[in-house]
């Protein structure tokens, strides 16, 4: 029978949902374990138990990222799975929350209530805009098929899929620059891997048109953070919206507080729901049971 080990700040909460399930062959503890077969928890406290599991044969992670279990003299003797396909509507609800806000003029309206100011200037619309995606993965996919809801040209760069059907064009290695070109709005959904740290760097944001706006969901250390202080204080770009930060929580003497048209959230565009994150290691769980191809699976070399 697999001992299944729970790593989670919320346990009690996995444990309660998985027993709910009723899997087969199944035996759960949220302490580690020599014994313990599988682990499905958060990345950061997998590293740590790592050395007291020497019968592991497959990780679940809670998270998208699992950064924590990728360093150079980390385990890779076992199978390692991620969560996919739950994040991309969290995702785009937030990106176009911050797009229609843009276009709708929305926290300009606000500022002029607040100064009891008739600000009757004209707003503008997604419709015809074209949004840039850094990425088009899952996630990526998502928000490409959110885009033509609102009548969008999209664009999608990419290391080399192009899975999405949404995408009406996909640029690839050097094409970063005449990706950038005449984008509306660019919104960063890479990886932290060795090849993607600073991508979004001054060459990329200096190909950006002057009235666009920049969006990191993806990893903080994707943006090359002076490069954006730069363009924003230069006003070479329209502003800014981060939701990831190279160091996390963000210092308080960071110049990013006090910068002009930066907008900045917490880590928070996509909450990991404990019901949505479950159902991924249920499903995952099924398919090891009966020794079959487990999804979402992690290239360590990729990072990915």
């Amino acid at each position: 029978m697999p001992k299944l080990l729970i790593l989670s700040q919320h346990a009690d909460e996995y444990t309660r949902l998985i027993q709910s399930a009723a899997l087969p062959e199944l035996e759960m503890t949220t302490q580690p374990a020599e014994d313990c077969e599988i682990v499905f928890g958060e990345p950061n406290l997998i590293r740590d138990a790592l050395p007291r599991l020497p019968r592991l044969q497959w990780v679940q992670s809670m998270w998208a990222g699992v950064e924590p279990l990728l360093g150079a003299a980390a385990r890779r003797d076992y199978v390692l799975t991620n969560a996919r396909g739950v994040f991309g509507g969290l995702m785009s609800e937030f990106v176009f929350g911050y797009l229609l806000a843009h276009e709708r003029k929305i926290f300009q309206r606000h500022e002029a209530q607040k100064n009891k100011i008739w600000d009757h200037s004209p707003t503008g619309t997604l419709q015809g805009k074209t949004i840039g995606l850094l990425g088009v993965g899952s996630i990526g996919a998502e928000l490409a098929l959110t885009a033509k809801f609102f009548g969008m040209n999209t664009r999608g760069y990419t290391k080399e899929s192009e899975t999405s059907n949404h995408v009406d064009i996909y640029y690839h290695g050097a094409d970063v620059r005449a990706f950038a070109s005449k984008l509306d709005y660019l919104v960063g959904v890479l990886p932290n891997t060795m090849d993607t740290r600073n991508f979004i760097n001054r060459d990329l944001l200096g190909a950006l048109p002057p009235h666009a706006l920049l969006i990191n969901v993806g990893r903080g250390q994707t943006l090359d953070e002076y490069a954006l202080l730069e363009a924003l204080n230069q006003n070479k770009i329209a502003g800014a919206v981060l939701d990831v930060f190279a160091q996390e929580p963000l210092p308080q003497d960071h110049p990013f507080w006090t910068t002009p048209n930066l907008r900045m959230t917490f880590h928070t565009s996509a909450p990991s729901f404990p019901k949505d994150i479950t159902q991924i290691f249920i499903e995952n769980y099924l398919l090891y049971i009966e020794g079959k191809p487990l999804k979402y699976q992690v290239d360590f070399k990729r990072g990915y």
